[in-house]
């Protein structure tokens, strides 16, 4: 289940579960919502979320384009290690801030 926070300039978006293709349609869904009905920051909070395969991952870029259009910010948080070496390695950290899990 998805849990949405708004926060000052910021609007946390926590998955609650892995971002897989099986709960893309409905994440990507919230996602946008999110992203239309907030100003500022779109926050990604991926804490207890061990698996983001491609088409989980289409939907967080498809995220960051519909914010780079108004000139706003993704953030991608309390990413796993596995999942930031895979951001790293598409490069995915140089578009918008990825930080690891504490």
């Amino acid at each position: 289940m998805n849990e949405i926070i708004a926060v000052k300039d910021q609007t946390i978006v926590k998955p609650g579960g892995d971002v897989v293709a099986s709960m893309a349609d409905a994440f990507k869904g919230e996602l946008l919502s999110a992203v239309n009905s907030s100003q500022g920051t779109l926050v990604i909070d991926l804490d207890g979320v061990g698996m983001v395969d491609s088409v989980g991952i289409g939907v967080i870029i498809a995220a960051y384009n519909s914010l780079s259009q108004s000139n706003r910010q993704l953030k991608v948080i309390n990413v796993a290690q596995d999942i930031y070496d895979l951001f790293s390695t598409m490069r995915l950290n140089r578009r918008f801030t990825v930080e690891a899990a504490a």
